[in-house]
């Protein structure tokens, strides 16, 4: 009998001894995860693998059997926001309404523009050098945020003549002139504005 881990990969269980230091060194890859996201969204620069471990609490060692590469580790710090991103816009849907549901995705988008800030650098040499696929992060995003739409065009809570290149593009415009987190309030501003733009116009009361 198998199971499947926390990254999807099958692992054997029939012995608590065996799968124990599986599950540990999954979960030691998410915090290592978690702290260099979090690294990355406060830096102004490109921070060191040395940088990141330490904030983490561990030896270089440990974070570079994890992400052998600098490229490994913004890979995975990448993928893991698209993912959140992707199903976010689904796991918003099922418990908010579509137009609050925007709303919150749009944070998770700053959070992942303010993530690629601290390794912008090596991003783009990925992207360039074809190890990652830019237009299919960019269909991806699209089509999560046409999920939240076209709810909302169901709903009534969303205007129906608006489509996701318009929203994708804003949000771009807006984090790019107020990046988080140094100017969140200004561009939480934005968003709001942005929000009150997308709702339809409210039909006059019959006299």
């Amino acid at each position: 009998m198998s199971d499947r881990n926390t990254n999807g990969a099958r692992s054997v269980s029939g012995e608590a001894g065996v799968r124990a230091p599986r599950a540990d060194a999954a979960r030691n890859r998410d915090q290592l995860l978690a702290v260099a996201t979090r690294v990355f969204m406060s830096a102004d620069g490109e921070p060191s693998m040395r940088a990141i471990a330490r904030e983490a609490g561990v030896g270089i060692a440990t974070l570079y059997r994890h992400f052998p590469t600098r490229e490994s580790l913004v890979d995975a710090v990448y993928q893991d926001q698209i993912v959140r991103l992707t199903s976010g816009a689904r796991e918003l849907l099922a418990h908010l309404p579509p137009a609050e549901s925007m709303r919150r995705w749009m944070d998770l988008f700053g959070d992942w523009t303010a993530a690629k800030n601290g390794m912008l650098g090596t991003l783009r040499a990925m992207i360039e050098s074809g190890e990652i696929a830019h237009a299919q992060t960019r269909a991806e995003l699209l089509t999560a945020i046409t999920t939240i739409l076209a709810a909302g065009r169901t709903a009534g809570d969303l205007r129906s003549d608006i489509t996701a290149e318009d929203i994708a593009a804003s949000l771009i415009g807006i984090f790019t002139v107020f990046p988080r987190p140094e100017q969140e309030a200004r561009a939480d501003r934005l968003l709001n504005l942005l929000m009150d733009g997308l709702r339809p116009a409210a039909r006059p009361t019959p006299r």
